[in-house]
């Protein structure tokens, strides 16, 4: 009898599955962050402590005025009534208030005197801390 000259290969060559996996990742990596969610908005720069991120409601006032909660869009009629699922958790959870730098003054103050007037204890303004300058300007 004559044996074959070519051995039988028992290992699996896994070299295309690392490709094709390493590629996934890649392509993950790269998009992640444009599929972060939210309202988009220019937010004033300002050096602040560091967040601590708790479930509550997000109000964003975009530069057009328009209102959202969440990615909600809400008038400013209803803002209030909108407001009211969060009322049993109002002590402990914060609300968090994105407001567009180019927004007047008094329409800011006019949202969070709403926000207030329900008795949320915790109302803290969002600012972009990357584009903070760490200098007086």
């Amino acid at each position: 009898m004559k044996r074959s000259s070519y051995r039988t290969l028992s290992e699996i060559n896994i070299t295309s599955l690392v490709d094709v996996t390493l590629c996934l990742l890649i392509i993950f990596m790269l998009t992640a962050p444009y599929i972060q969610g939210g309202v988009e908005v220019d937010l004033p720069d300002a050096r602040t402590r560091t967040v601590i991120v708790k479930e509550g409601p997000i109000i964003t006032v975009t530069n057009n005025r328009q209102i959202f909660i969440g990615e909600d869009p809400v008038s400013f009629e209803d803002l209030e009534v909108r407001l009211q699922e969060f009322l049993e958790v109002r002590d402990t959870v914060p609300v968090y208030l994105r407001i567009d730098q180019e927004i007047p003054y008094g329409f800011a103050l006019k949202v969070m005197a709403t926000v207030e007037r329900l008795g949320f204890e915790n109302l803290s303004l969002v600012a972009d801390q990357e584009g903070a300058d760490g200098g007086a300007s």
